[in-house]
């Protein structure tokens, strides 16, 4: 989802990614309702259609990023250079007149001005992730030709800085096991069927209007906005979709395009990652084999077989009553749908330092099984207040009104019970996890079509062939109606999210070089961990 993309908690762009592609698995099927009229091609300077020209021909205010005193981030954009505004746009853009809407945008300009190439817009994935804050993260993976760029950050409608929605959820997001029976997943469902209903209750005038397709249209008002014909793009996980989407919507306005971690759009919906279970089962392997050489610090087993029957303990365990963790006043209770989630979350990257932090965590629970008592260190305790309690109300709510308002999601609870049952054999932690119900099981339906692939795209597709989130499939799907298309593959790695990231000098050079000059690489590539 850069779902993501997050879950290590939304206070970096990395960590939001994390979190955001743990959210990409709600519960899906899709929908077929009236679209609305795509705005006609047109180009910078020239826009006059349907009504919008006084969003494309806005002039935006450049100024500080910071907004109250204690506003850190924003005084670290303005320390990097780095200016905001705020960009106006419809809510409907059927009714251009009507009410209207923030989305905040950065921006951080190109210093080589002789060698401009133009500007590149970012998003982080999720959906709901922010970008507003990425420019200068961007600026250094891109290295020389950084330089070159209008660096374009964003936060999409209703997420981080624009116009906000949040429907007050007492969870920060909806994304748990079923557990080991019906009780555990008869409690999923009431919890669902009320997430839903809070967020009808408190934003129902906005929830059909929360869509991919309206971002995109955002997007390109943002392009008109800055007097850009064309503009680049740079999408990470959900961010690749939402990418392919205004390559679909807008073909022939946008240059560069990289789209790292990619998503089949004919699999995208809430129920994305029913698809990714033996690809999470594949990297929690992996994780199992790495801490049972570390099996003096964490004791968690000295071999992988040891270690994956150590977590087997924890959720019979777990199943039976919930497992006390912290020391007041941060304690808190975790049971057989709350532990495959942490798991789950933990195996998006197949560093030493994430797999030491999944190690932690599981050797905290596995402590708990015997009565022991553990302290968290404050990342665990923060991963556990954003999962637990309505802390990031907001991220999850966001997040599922895209989801929902993209694709409708199949509305009988007995559906996803047969599904959980059907799965549980051969994937008894995830598969309760990932054909587990969502909110939008009881939402209303999409205003739109989901977005079908009509044009090709010259991108560049980046993808590890061990992505947990986005599936290396997803990509290679993409890649094959994207004839233009490139693919860039590493090799080896359990990993989502890799060009500036990961740390691969390989993928980043090919990138680095595909930015600078515009070229794909004449036949698809392959990078080695």
């Amino acid at each position: 989802m850069r779902y993501a993309e997050k879950i290590r908690i939304p206070h970096s762009p990395a960590a939001a990614r994390t979190a955001a592609a743990a959210g990409l698995a709600l519960a899906v099927g899709l929908t077929a309702t009236p679209a609305l009229a795509t705005p006609t091609t047109r180009t910078a300077g020239a826009e006059a259609h349907s009504g919008l020209d006084r969003y494309y021909d806005q002039r935006l205010s450049w100024g500080t990023c910071v907004q109250s005193p204690d506003d850190t981030t924003g005084r670290d954009l303005d320390a990097a250079g780095v200016q905001c505004a705020n960009a106006t746009v419809p809510l409907d853009y059927a009714a251009p007149r009507g009410r209207t809407i923030t989305v905040a945008v950065s921006r951080l300009k190109a210093t080589d001005t002789r060698y401009r190439i133009g500007a590149i817009l970012l998003n982080n994935g999720g959906p709901g992730g922010t970008a507003l804050d990425s420019p200068p993260v961007i600026r250094k993976a891109m290295k020389d030709v950084g330089a070159r760029y209008d660096i374009i950050g964003f936060d999409p409608r209703f997420v981080g800085r624009s116009t906000p929605l949040d429907c007050g959820w007492p969870v920060s997001f909806p994304w748990f096991s079923a557990g080991a029976g019906r009780a555990g997943f008869d409690r999923h469902v009431a919890l669902s069927k009320s997430l839903a209903a809070k967020c009808r209750a408190t934003n129902a005038s906005v929830l059909p209007h929360v869509t991919t397709r309206n971002t995109a249209r955002d997007m390109d008002v943002i392009r008109g906005a800055l007097g850009e014909r064309k503009i680049s793009y740079l999408g990470y996980s959900y961010g690749t979709y939402l990418g392919t989407v205004y390559t679909q919507m807008f073909p022939g306005r946008y240059d560069r395009v990289v789209l790292d971690g990619a998503i089949d759009p004919r699999a995208y919906g809430p129920r994305l990652l029913k698809d990714a279970v033996r690809e999470n089962e594949q990297a929690l392997s992996a994780w199992a084999t790495w801490t049972a050489g570390h099996h003096t610090t964490y004791g968690l087993g000295r071999t992988r077989t040891a270690v994956l029957a150590t977590i087997d303990h924890v959720m019979a365990k777990a199943a039976r009553g919930p497992l006390t963790v912290g020391t007041a006043p941060d304690t808190f209770r975790l049971d057989d749908t709350h532990i495959p989630t942490l798991l789950f979350m933990g195996v998006a990257d197949d560093t030493d330092a994430s797999r030491a932090f999944l190690a932690e965590q599981v050797s905290v629970l596995s402590k708990a099984t015997k009565g022991q008592q553990a302290s968290l260190s404050p990342e665990f305790r923060e991963q556990l207040r954003f999962a637990l309690t309505g802390e990031g109300s907001a991220f999850g709510s966001v997040q599922t009104a895209i989801l929902c308002g993209d694709a409708a999601a199949p509305r009988n609870p007995e559906l996803y019970w047969r599904d959980i049952e059907r799965t549980r054999a051969a994937h008894p932690l995830f598969g309760p996890l990932t054909e587990n119900i969502g909110p939008c099981a009881f939402w209303n339906p999409p205003k739109e079509n989901p977005t079908r692939i009509r044009h090709d795209a010259p991108a560049l597709i980046v993808a590890a062939t061990g992505d947990p989130r986005t599936t290396y499939r997803g990509s290679v799907a993409l890649h094959d109606q994207l004839p233009s298309s490139k693919l860039l593959t590493l090799k080896g790695a359990n990993r989502h999210a890799l060009y500036g990231e990961y740390g691969n000098a390989c993928v980043d050079t090919k990138v680095n070089r595909y930015l600078a000059t515009g070229r794909l690489p004449g036949k698809d590539e392959v990078c080695v961990k």
